[in-house]
């Protein structure tokens, strides 16, 4: 049969025939080479080389000079599913004219967008994703992966990877904490940000996570077969993090071997291993092993090889030739709406009637770190030209009318009377004389220092020479940051981060880092930034700070943040400038929020975005100067402090209160909120129907009119809260959002569905999605807490039946818990105990005319027995029904009798110690 007759090479075939052939000409061999990253090519059959994992979270990374947009947060903060589409839609164009250029280099299935609701703002990865809220992050991931994979006239585009599954928000310890999840916070919270982009066809592959949830590596979840595949009618691909296979036998601990773990991987619905760098000789050989001792079957090996086949059959690799596209990477298209993006990302967080600026301002000081500089992140392309705040600035209103200052600390360290200075070989020594170093404060004890000589940063080479010669940060690994260890007024000692070594004078007088005695500087501060800055706006009309964050430094993978504050020498600098000016104007970039009340006390504006790529200086004069309406929303609470958190580890926000969802205190910027340079009022509230059918919905509609003086930009927020309900529910919850630009005096009908499917909550009792009858809060505002209307709906929902004891009780279905901690068990969950007193709650229990005998599966990790009390209605006093004795083991069955019980109790299971386990209790 010539090439010409494969049915495979057919693109009027269907897809599933196509992979049928060309699997069915594959050696056992040749199907294995398709379960790496690096997949291999097979010539006889005319195959090439297929890679996975092109980063293109905000642009196309680590491939160039590439068109290189707000981070992900920032695009985010538009609310704008529009212009997410588009985005999306021009940086898989921009892979697809890499790709073309070197197929084998540049693979076109894409690791985003990132989905994890972004739960708590001190992880490291916070810019990554998109909202704290799984609505909004779902519906923005639907419409970036769509402009991903292109309009659907063709083969896709590029194929969309979401990230990461699941319950993914800590750095700290990633690869062996585990996130509690209870099955609550599971269906309600975590799972709909995945479930959205997949049912909308937006994403074809998903990477797990290299944590585990509830005890069990994320790759090892039985959700990624039970529960994610059924969200797509299309195969899934789902690919392992990097190096995360390995961590499964080996910092996981969690398998006994390297067969066993990919085999178990492998039937949990991993695919592709992402292992080894391009090598994928590791991966096959145990897979081969896995194969050969019977872990696995060559079914197991032809289904994941089928869905590897089935993505590059749908990215048309497959199909005859077409011309390639025209290389439009950094095209004066895509830099139009990086700058329109860029625009949409600024958030006006406080305003005094300073912004927005009149363009006949005489003077303007521009001020602090990151006004004359952008930053890229791990993620980001390479930025083909920078805009910054200082030239955006000067080409609006001409080189005499702005004055720059960094507002850097220029310090110098000394021992012994000579001075660290940098050689003309950049080496760092002791000289007699010495320019010193300008220091940058990035928060959390960390910063860098710039040598004034050589104009570049202090880095550390591997053999502990220190060197004045990197451009800055910008690597995985950061040698560029240092930690000034305080000894005593004037003193300090010099400690570089990553290594945990101390910069050191050695007997022979030359500087290294290393870890023996650290040698004592003496410091000196000889130029204050501060100041410098406060004289620069002390000549001017208006001052505007630029401060932030560096997005490898204090917070990014690998590293949470402890604080949420800006750091010391930051909110120095500001205060500083707003005492010499009070026309001050505070414009942080950053990758997270900030706890910043001082600024929102003290100073008149206020202004946030992330860190917004090519064209921010121009997007932002645009803002400052009016040109452009605040259009931002924060898709994130601001906390006032870092003490409004539950521990950075604690996943359950039902319990905790955490998110804007359940959060009762008074946020320093609410979910939702964002100013206007206009004012809106908002009336004439309509409610289509008072009552909704559990399969119906409801139009909800209210005019907004444009009450200022100016054109604005309204983003109206539709939340709901169910008033009555047989759990915890939120105190709101966002449900719908719509867009409207005004004119001054203009008023337009906003139109907003509401569905009573998505008011349904998960019954534990039942394990399904169930819709309570109850009256349900409609509220629309500005941001989850300035509501401006409201109004009842009633949902005629079904009442959820008591629990029934005919079946047996999963421990992981309980309603309430204390002191427990979720773990695994086979192919479920069950609990263990943390603290001795620990119970779980399971309410409305119907124990019928009283059941005589209960049926516990236990395990004990102790070492002498335990004890577990069976009581109804309370933990502590209620009735005794049972008293098991659990002797140290592992799983078994215990049987006990029961007391008197019978009617509808509260049962609770109370444990006498840490460290015992159950998985089901049975009744009869």
């Amino acid at each position: 049969m010539s090439q010409s007759d494969d049915v495979f090479r057919d693109p009027q075939q269907p897809v599933a025939d196509r992979v049928a052939d060309l699997m069915a000409r594959l050696e056992p061999a040749e199907k294995l080479g398709l379960l790496h990253q690096h997949q291999a090519a097979v010539p006889r059959l005319g195959v090439g080389p297929f890679r996975t994992g092109t980063e293109a979270l905000h642009g196309v990374a680590w491939l160039g000079p590439a068109t290189v947009f707000p981070q992900a947060v920032g695009l985010a903060t538009s609310w704008n599913p529009d212009l997410l589409h588009a985005v999306g839609t021009a940086v898989g164009s921009e892979v697809r004219a890499f790709h073309d250029k070197d197929p084998a280099a540049v693979g076109l299935n894409v690791w985003a967008p990132v989905v994890n609701p972004l739960r708590d703002p001190r992880w490291g990865r916070n810019e990554e994703g998109y909202s704290e809220d799984p609505w909004l992050t779902g519906e923005l991931a639907i419409a970036f992966g769509s402009g991903l994979a292109g309009d659907g006239s063709g083969p896709l585009q590029t194929a969309p990877t979401l990230k990461h599954f699941l319950a993914y928000n800590n750095e700290t310890d990633r690869c062996t904490t585990s996130s509690n999840m209870p099955a609550r916070v599971l269906r309600e919270y975590e799972l709909p940000a995945f479930e959205a982009p997949l049912r909308a066809g937006a994403a074809v592959a998903v990477m797990p996570s290299y944590n585990l949830v509830n005890g069990r590596p994320a790759h090892l979840s039985p959700l990624i077969n039970d529960v994610l595949r059924g969200w797509s009618d299309q195969e899934v691909l789902v690919v392992s993090d990097a190096g995360a296979p390995a961590n499964l036998y080996g910092l996981q601990g969690y398998c006994a071997d390297g067969a066993i773990a990919y085999a178990a991987a492998l039937r949990a619905g991993v695919d592709s291993f992402t292992q080894d760098d391009n090598d994928p000789s590791g991966t096959t050989r145990l897979l081969e092993e896995a194969l050969s001792r019977g872990l696995i079957t060559q079914q197991d090996i032809d289904r994941a090889a089928a869905r590897a086949l089935t993505l590059r059959f749908r990215l048309g690799e497959f199909d005859p030739a077409v011309e390639t596209a025209p290389d439009i990477v950094g095209c004066q298209a895509h830099r139009d709406l990086a700058q329109d993006a860029a625009r949409q990302s600024f958030v006006l967080l406080k305003n005094d009637d300073l912004l927005p600026l009149s363009t006949d301002i005489k003077r303007v000081a521009v001020l602090g770190p990151l006004a004359d500089t952008l930053q890229e992140d791990w993620y980001s392309g390479t930025l083909p030209y920078q805009v910054t705040a200082v030239k955006a600035l000067t080409e609006r209103l001409g080189p005499d009318a702005v004055e720059y200052c960094e507002g850097a600390d220029r310090v110098q360290f000394g021992v012994g009377g000579l001075a660290l200075e940098a050689g003309e070989d950049a080496v760092v020594g002791l000289t007699r004389s010495s320019a010193g170093f300008d220091l940058f404060d990035w928060g959390g004890g960390f910063c860098t220092l710039r040598s004034v000589r050589t104009g570049r940063y202090l880095t550390v080479t591997d053999d502990g020479t220190l060197r004045a010669d990197h451009p800055g940060p910008n690597s995985w690994v950061v040698k560029e940051t240092f930690e000034l260890v305080h000894v005593e007024d004037g003193k300090c000692l010099l400690r570089h981060h990553t290594s945990g070594h101390y910069v050191t004078k050695c007997d022979d007088g030359r500087i290294e880092v290393t870890a023996d005695e650290p040698t004592v500087f003496d410091f000196t501060r000889i130029a204050d930034g501060a100041v410098l800055a406060a004289a620069a706006a002390a000549r001017a009309d208006v001052a505007v700070v630029v401060v932030g964050n560096h997005p490898l430094v204090n917070g990014r993978e690998t590293e949470d943040r402890i604080s949420l504050d800006l750091p010391a020498g930051q909110k120095r600098l500001t205060l500083a400038v707003q005492a010499a000016n009070a026309r001050t104007v505070l414009v942080m970039s950053s990758s997270y929020p900030f706890s910043v009340g001082w600024a929102e006390r003290e100073l008149p504006a206020v202004v946030w975005s992330a860190h917004g790529g090519q064209e921010y200086g121009h997007a932002l004069a645009d803002v400052l100067f009016g040109v452009v309406d605040a259009a931002g929303r924060l898709p994130q609470t601001w906390y006032r402090s870092e003490a409004d958190l539950p521990d950075l580890l604690d996943y359950d926000i039902i319990t905790s209160d955490a998110t804007y969802q359940y959060f009762r205190g008074t946020p320093l910027y609410p979910f939702g909120h964002g100013l206007s340079y206009t004012t809106f009022a908002y009336g004439e509230l309509e409610i289509g129907t008072p009552t909704i059918a559990k399969d119906g919905e409801v139009l909800v509609s209210c005019t907004v009119t444009n009450t200022g003086t100016r054109p604005g930009h309204e983003v109206v927020q539709l939340y709901t809260h169910q008033q009555n309900s047989r759990v915890k529910q939120p105190l709101r919850r966002l449900r719908a959002v719509q867009h409207l630009d005004l004119e001054p005096g203009e008023s337009a009908r906003a139109e907003l569905t509401v569905r009573a499917a998505d008011l349904a909550i998960w019954d534990v009792t039942r394990d399904c999605y169930w819709i309570e009858p109850a009256r349900h809060s409609i509220l629309i505002g500005r941001s989850c807490t300035d509501i401006r209307l409201s109004a009842p709906v009633d949902v005629l929902g079904d009442p959820i039946p008591d629990r029934e004891l005919t079946v047996p009780l999963r421990a992981d279905t309980f309603d309430e818990y204390c002191g427990l901690t979720l773990t695994d068990a086979d192919h479920g969950d069950a609990v263990r105990s943390e603290h001795p007193g620990a119970w779980l709650a399971f309410a409305d229990t119907d124990f019928g005319s009283g059941p005589v005998e209960c049926l516990l599966t236990v395990a004990s990790e102790l070492s002498k027995p335990a004890t577990i009390e069976l009581r109804l209605d309370d933990p502590y006093h209620g009735p005794v029904l049972a008293t098991v004795e659990v002797d140290p083991t592992s799983w078994t069955q215990l049987t006990t009798a029961l007391a008197a019980g019978s009617g509808v109790h509260t049962l609770y299971v109370v444990f006498a110690e840490a460290g015992v386990f159950l998985r089901e209790l049975s009744f009869s």
